[in-house]
């Protein structure tokens, strides 16, 4: 699991199923941008490996055994928050949707997905957005995260945002991409990057996902309307 990987986006491949973890790593590395740093059976070996080969996306399975891959999830996000995971998993349940995006997962797809599909939600999660199953909507997590609400003590922690940057999380919340933001506000795709990272920084979220669970979870998005 040592080989050279520089200049590509490393994958970490969490899989109890043999044939399964194969053709996952099998598919990673046949994309010349992505290269499988490693491949584990469990989720306490991902947890491990995620520690030593500090991969840029973990691909997850959820139900693993030793430690399930939410578990392992929560583990890696709390550890190393420049490592992103994309849960996969054959059950498109709305609970294992909601509990791996409070994980800390970035992206979640079924495993019937098609190769592309897979690859394309590396890329999208590294980039900084959010991927999840076109089975999965976004109205799930809003949802969800308004029958968790609960008044957060003390001050807002979108109290301190400047105008602009409350444009942004608007945005953000009603699922804009970066390009559409960029078009929204009259603004370079590199200038809604830079807002972003300030705005995860600000917020203390992963990315997007998180950032938007946070705004329906604290109340903020109802000063939205």
């Amino acid at each position: 699991m040592g080989e050279s990987l520089a200049g590509r986006i490393k994958v970490l491949i969490a899989e109890d199923d043999d044939l399964l973890r194969t053709s996952l790593r099998e598919l990673v590395d046949s994309d010349p941008g992505l290269a499988a740093a490693g491949a584990v059976s469990d989720g306490r070996e991902a947890v491990e490996w995620a520690g030593r080969l500090l991969p840029d996306i973990v691909l997850m399975d959820v139900r693993m055994p030793v430690m399930d891959g939410l578990v392992a999830t929560r583990a890696i996000c709390e550890r190393q928050p420049a490592t992103k995971v994309i849960i996969l998993t054959t059950f498109d349940l709305d609970e294992y949707v909601y509990e791996a995006l409070r994980a800390g997962a970035s992206g979640f797809l079924l495993k019937n997905a098609v190769p592309e599909d897979i690859l394309k939600a590396v890329r999208t999660v590294h980039d900084g957005n959010a991927m999840l199953a076109p089975e999965v909507t976004r109205r799930m997590i809003v949802d969800y995260a308004r029958s968790r609400s609960r008044p957060r003590p003390g001050p807002s922690p979108f109290g301190a945002l400047t105008e602009r940057e409350r444009e942004v999380v608007a945005a953000i919340v009603q699922g804009m991409s970066n390009e559409e933001i960029a078009a929204a506000l009259f603004l370079s795709r590199a200038t809604v990057k830079t807002y972003l990272s300030r705005l995860f920084l600000k917020l203390g979220v992963r990315d997007r996902t998180q950032l938007v669970i946070l705004a329906y979870e604290s109340g903020y998005v109802d000063t939205l309307a």
